[in-house]
């Protein structure tokens, strides 16, 4: 069972909006996961997530693509994973990640497809969508526990 929801973001400044409002509802062992072709704006909503959570302003939060993992302290830690140089959910295993998928932090996990069996029952899905240079889409959809919490995760 899932619950989902569009949110059209306009311009750059919606999309901080909505990261800055998910960061600030996210709870200790929360999992975003973040979808979308290269240049949708995953890292960016990250940024804006951390932002949220009060990142430090000094500390910039990037792409963990060759890293494939950076932890960053708020009001909760974050640990922004990605997982497009995986091949599959055993390298996953093998590195230990799945003791972050639960951990009292925010887990962000970009593309997420690559956790196959992994995948947590528990989440919010973000899908971003391009629209043009400036504008994209985004579908959040709930899962488990996430579900009854989805309201209050998209700001007013």
């Amino acid at each position: 069972m899932q619950s989902s929801v569009t949110i059209p973001l306009p311009s750059l400044a919606e999309t901080m909006r909505l990261g800055r409002h998910l960061g600030q509802a996210a709870r200790p062992g929360d999992i975003f996961t973040l979808s979308g072709d290269l240049g949708a704006g995953k890292t960016t909503l990250t940024q804006a997530i951390g932002q949220g959570l009060e990142v430090p302003a000094d500390c910039y939060i990037t792409s963990p693509t060759f890293s494939l993992l950076h932890e960053y302290h708020g009001r909760l830690p974050i640990f922004h994973m990605d997982l497009y140089r995986l091949g599959s959910s055993a390298e996953i295993h093998e590195l230990g990640f799945e003791e972050y998928l639960y951990g009292n932090g925010l887990t962000i996990i970009e593309w997420p497809d690559r956790l196959q069996e992994l995948m947590p029952h528990s989440r919010l899905d973000i899908r971003l969508t391009l629209v043009d240079e400036t504008a994209r889409l985004a579908i959040l959809t709930a899962y488990g526990d996430m579900q009854p919490r989805l309201a209050s995760l998209l700001p007013q």
